[in-house]
């Protein structure tokens, strides 16, 4: 695949307000490591994939949302190779649905031509010679990506796919993976929401499964993450669709009708939580270390680093999932893993790992009172009424092709279980703990 600085694309959210991203500068992407693949089926729609999720990534990063409205109109001018497929207005309006049902935000396109070479047709050997691969896996270092590659993955049968800037080697109890990767560049970055990644994920698992003739792409995120975000949004945001079975959906007619394929977008541990997906690996024989080796933690990692050492904050909603889930699976957590380590500490203070090298940002505490009353919320709709679950239980069925009164026990059946694991955890923290004055909403006790 050539690519050409003159190709560039246009993005405006006004017809007062626009930029340009040129790929091979703005946009980059790496062709020593296409090369490196060495196979045959690399097709003109999968660079103009790649080239629309950069795109995409760019765009959405460039301009911040206004403080009193969410949604963004976004128009986008992208160079393609194959432009009669792009030029369809079935595949415009299904990629427009997709994007819209993600970021909250209205999108609008328009093709032109790729001035460059096309990509090379051939290659010199199948990307996964003589393998029997079955499905396609976005993998990542975190828990679920772990625990459900280990879970499906026995028989090295997963298309494994990493997207990422450097190479990295496989970590103890990792199986090899492979990447796609490119990079975006936006300075300044204005918008940190940065929901599209979920089209960049959903997109390139789509490519590696179309291009080892695999129908299946498995999504690796338990019942909290893929459902948490819509049924306990934060309050003025739009809900965070990224791993709902809604928008896998609508990528499904999207990258269907481009590429003409048949894929599928699965979620095979939907209704149960991250912690019994844990215990559900270690039952086949995992090691412990493999779950506390992974990464869970939002927070760039300069704001976590101790001693030289990288650590995780400890008190994100991500990190204290994690942790919730660790302890669900009666797993001895690692103090010197996080930051903020000591979850009984009486207040936020007392809990700051006390290294002179170490110095929290302001947003720290604030990522962590709103992730314990994210996860503290999501385990008090256990008990509220059929009739409140119900939207959520149409808008799920709908979308899985289930009867409602089946999607509604499992949904019931995953909040009563997150219930449990959450204040099993929260009493284990103490009923004075800061964690716990958190939950009830409180901020310094």
């Amino acid at each position: 695949m050539q690519l050409f600085e003159e190709n560039t694309i246009l993005h405006r959210a006004s017809e007062f307000n626009f930029a340009y991203a040129r790929v091979g500068s703005e946009i980059k992407f790496d062709q020593n490591i296409f090369d490196s693949y060495c196979y045959d089926g690399w097709l003109n729609i999968h660079h103009d994939l790649l080239v629309l999720s950069a795109a995409v990534e760019s765009a959405d990063r460039r301009w911040a949302r206004s403080a009193h409205r969410w949604s963004r109109k976004v128009h986008l001018r992208i160079p393609v190779i194959e432009l009669a497929t792009w030029q369809d207005g079935n595949v415009q309006q299904q990629l427009a649905a997709a994007l819209r049902h993600l970021t909250g935000d209205q999108w609008s396109f328009e093709f032109c031509r790729w001035e460059g070479e096309a990509t090379r047709n051939k290659r010199q050997r199948p990307l996964f010679p003589n393998q029997d691969k079955q499905f396609a896996l976005a993998y990542s270092e975190g828990l679920d990506s772990r625990c459900i590659a280990g879970l499906l993955n026995k028989s090295d049968t997963a298309v494994c796919v990493r997207v990422g800037k450097h190479k990295e080697l496989p970590k103890d109890g990792e199986r090899p993976f492979d990447r796609l990767p490119f990079e975006v560049s936006v300075d300044p970055s204005a918008e940190d929401s940065v929901r599209s990644r979920g089209f960049k994920f959903a997109v390139i698992t789509a490519i590696a499964a179309h291009l080892s003739s695999v129908s299946r792409i498995v999504v690796p995120e338990s019942g909290q993450g893929a459902l948490g975000t819509v049924l306990c949004p934060l309050l003025g945001i739009y809900p965070d669709y990224r791993n709902h079975p809604t928008f896998f959906r609508r990528m499904e007619k999207f990258i269907n009708t481009a590429l003409g394929a048949c894929l599928s977008y699965e979620q095979p541990r939907l209704w149960r939580t991250k912690g019994e997906t844990i215990s559900a690996y270690l039952a086949e024989g995992a090691e412990q270390s493999h779950i506390l080796s992974t990464r869970s933690c939002w927070q760039q990692r300069h704001n976590v680093r101790i001693g030289g050492k990288v650590r995780q904050c400890g008190v994100c909603a991500a990190c204290l999932l994690r942790r919730m889930s660790i302890h669900a699976a009666n797993i001895e957590d690692s103090s010197d893993a996080y930051s903020v380590a000591d979850l009984k500490a009486a207040t936020y203070a007392d809990a700051i790992a006390q290294q002179e090298d170490f110095h929290p940002t302001g947003t720290l505490s604030e990522f962590g009172y709103m992730g314990a009353r994210h996860l503290h919320q999501l385990a008090q709709l256990s008990d509220v009424s059929d009739q409140s679950l119900r939207p959520y239980v149409l808008e799920l069925a709908s979308a899985l092709g289930e009867a409602e009164s089946n999607t509604h026990r499992s949904l019931r059946r995953l909040l009563r279980q997150h219930s449990e694991e959450w204040y099993a955890f929260t009493a284990a923290a103490g009923e004075q703990s800061f964690l716990n004055i958190w939950t009830m909403g409180g901020r310094n006790g």
